[in-house]
């Protein structure tokens, strides 16, 4: 019997009540006990606190060299502070709550102290305290996450119970061949030094074959779902006539610079091939993306199919429709505009048009996938800032034409590593140059002392003619975050311009609201707006030269990078202003890094080895592979790897009728990897 059908009941020790408990944290088979890992490894090998960094976990061993002193606080807290000599430093011990300790405690007895250090105070947070000398062995503690009454150490017995039993009956998903040609670990050997692990060394090796095993499987499922994606939509290439396309091209007010042009020619390339184009077009604020979209667009149309670009909100509707309707409308286009604001009779109008064939383009929020919008012939579908939308809104669009060419496109720019692990099923376009004669956007990091100086900044710039952006990072003030709002940030600045109108923009604000605000600023009968990140992905303003970003250290790299992306798109020179009080190191360096740079893929790389990639994209919806033990920042050589022996293996003949590759190929049809309709 398979591992995944043993019940936990079956594992030596467990009852029904702890299997009931095993239950509430998704363990319910002796294949998901063995398989529920560690989350981290508390390393217990004594320190030389030279080598130690701020903040950092960390186990020393020292002498006690005073009398400890113990203070109470209300409500039976207390404070017990002690002086220990580890090797040349004479630090302080500090237990919180723990004033049993003071009795254990002798001047010139030896402890091991376990605890968080602070290298300014030289002080250590203790919260595990031995007596005496200690084993040098290297210690390291698994740790757990666990629910009601199981313990840590009750887990691991059940582990290694369930290992006892059944450990010799794990199905190894990796064949013997790839194993020997990167010296892989069995799984079961593997499994059990990532529970178990005697040395850094076996971690080290046990850990290096899980992530592989992580990362051939997810990229399998990628490259799969690739080549049912090519297969199933051969012969659907669009005929244009390029002569036609390339005259469009000509007929731009401004020339493509050499990146659009090759991504250009790549998205054409696409189109006409006997396979449904799935494209991820990158390009930072700024680099023309819109324009490549509009070419691509345009030959659409002349293959006689129709085209459609769904984009997250109103605003930025608004503008992609102006801004395409001004170049492909002189061609003899009907470029059309659909959000949920446009209803009754108009509404009407253009679904019936669209119906008909009338409309050859058609731009909108989600209102685009509502069952009413039926397109006659859609061959062309572009999605804009494509993470905001969940994979199903995507797959909607898609579905209301016959495998129509897909093109993603976002101005995040997304690094090498990220775009292979999230994006891994499409090809990636990158435009990585900026348009002519486009000024950098000076950036600088000023602290919340320096305001006065920063508004009257603002002010040179207002009083020239020019208007200001001013971004906060909550709507409204909270007791839990000392931090600027918009509503209280908005009252003040309406009373320091008086002589300028001063808008405010939040998420609360309705969508014809928000429509509103932005209108008033684009015409520039609002000079300042002050607004939350809503306007990350926003309306284009020229006019608009200053950003200044409240609290910038709570945001992230890529965000304040969009934000600073809202300004500098006239001829005039602009600036970014990031106002911080900076405590963190972490918090200190994405200042830095703001101020030294404006390449978007230099900023996103940094985004993603500061902040992980759990939280590059801000939100749940983004596709982010959810993995146990790789971590794709760190592990991207092994990602690359992975991709590579996934594609061959998906287009060659071992993984369909070799032997050895027979527990492999079980799991992917589990999975349903071999049906296209579950794995989208």
């Amino acid at each position: 019997m398979k591992l995944e059908q043993l019940s936990v009941t079956d594992v030596n020790g467990v009852g029904d009540s702890k299997a009931e408990e095993l239950r509430s944290m998704g363990i319910l088979s002796v294949h998901d006990l063995l398989n529920y890992l560690p989350f981290r490894y508390d390393d217990h090998s004594l320190k030389d606190l030279s080598e130690v960094k701020h903040e950092e976990r960390a186990t020393v061993e020292g002498k006690v060299h005073s009398e400890p002193s113990l203070r109470y606080f209300p409500k039976k807290k207390s404070k017990l502070s002690v002086r220990v000599l580890v090797g040349r430093y004479l630090i302080t011990a500090v237990f919180f709550n723990q004033h049993y300790v003071k009795n254990q405690l002798s001047i010139g007895q030896t402890v091991t102290l376990t605890g968080k250090w602070d290298v300014h105070k030289m002080t250590l947070t203790v919260n595990e305290v031995k007596f005496g000398i200690q084993p040098k062995d290297e210690s390291i503690d698994p740790v757990y996450t666990v629910r009601g009454r199981l313990g840590v150490k009750q887990l691991r017995r059940f582990i290694k119970n369930a290992f006892l039993s059944y450990g010799n009956n794990l199905t190894d998903k990796v064949p013997e061949s790839l194993r020997e040609m990167y010296k892989l670990l069995p799984i079961n050997q593997a499994l059990y030094n990532m529970h178990f692990p005697q040395s850094y060394q076996h971690l080290k090796h046990a850990r290096r074959r899980m992530v592989y095993e992580e990362l051939l499987l997810f990229q399998l499922k990628m490259q799969m779902f690739r080549k049912i994606n090519r297969e199933q939509s051969e012969g659907k290439g669009l005929h244009f006539a390029k002569e036609k396309v390339e005259s469009f091209i000509a007929s731009l007010p401004f020339p493509l610079t050499s990146a659009q042009r090759r991504v250009t020619d790549e998205i054409l390339k696409d189109l006409t091939s006997n396979y449904r184009m799935n494209r991820l077009l990158q390009g930072d604020v700024g680099s023309g993306k819109t324009v490549v979209a509009a070419i691509a667009l345009y030959a659409a149309v002349e293959a006689s199919t129709q085209g459609a670009l769904m984009v997250p909100t109103e605003i930025l509707a608004e503008q992609h429709f102006q801004s395409l309707e001004s170049m492909l409308s002189s061609c003899g286009l009907s470029v059309a505009l659909l959000t949920s604001s446009v209803k009754g009779k108009r509404r009407k109008d253009i679904l019936s048009r669209l119906a008909d064939g009338e409309i050859d383009v058609l731009i909108g929020t989600h209102a685009l996938i509502q069952e009413e919008v039926v397109f006659k012939r859609l061959g062309l579908v572009i999605t804009d800032e494509q993470h905001r939308f969940g994979v199903k809104q995507r797959r909607v669009l898609r579905e209301k034409g016959e495998n129509p060419d897909v093109l993603f496109m976002t101005a995040t720019p997304i690094p090498r590593t990220l775009a292979i692990s999230v994006f891994g099923d499409m090809d990636v376009s990158v435009i990585d140059e900026m348009p002519a004669g486009r000024k950098v956007i000076e950036t600088y990091w000023a602290k919340h002392h320096m305001l006065d100086r920063v508004l009257g900044f603002v002010q040179k710039e207002l009083d020239q003619g020019r208007q200001a952006y001013v971004i906060c990072p909550l709507i409204e003030e909270s007791d839990k975050l000392d931090v600027q709002n918009a509503i209280d940030v908005h009252a003040q600045l309406q009373h320091y311009f008086k002589q300028y109108k001063v808008g405010l923009m939040h998420g609360r604000l309705t969508s014809a609201e928000k429509e509103e605000v932005m209108r008033e600023f684009a015409t520039n009968a609002c000079q300042l707006l002050v607004s939350t990140t809503v306007v990350e992905v926003g309306v284009n303003v020229p006019n608009a030269t200053m950003m200044v970003i409240y609290d910038a250290e709570r945001f992230g790299l890529s965000q304040l990078h969009q934000l600073r992306g809202r300004v500098g798109r006239g001829s005039e020179q602009s600036y970014c202003i990031l106002i911080s009080d900076a405590k963190s190191q972490d918090g200190k360096e994405r200042m830095r890094i703001m101020t030294e740079t404006s390449d978007g893929f230099v900023l996103s790389q940094k985004d993603l080895e500061l902040r992980g990639p759990g939280d590059f994209f801000g939100n749940k919806q983004s596709g982010l592979p959810d993995f146990k033990v790789a971590d794709v920042v760190h592990d991207y050589r092994v990602l690359e790897v992975a991709r590579n022996d996934a594609a061959r293996l998906v287009n060659g003949t071992e993984l369909y009728y070799d032997a050895s590759f027979e527990p492999l190929k079980s799991y992917l049809e589990d999975e349903g990897v071999f049906d296209p309709e579950r794995l989208d």
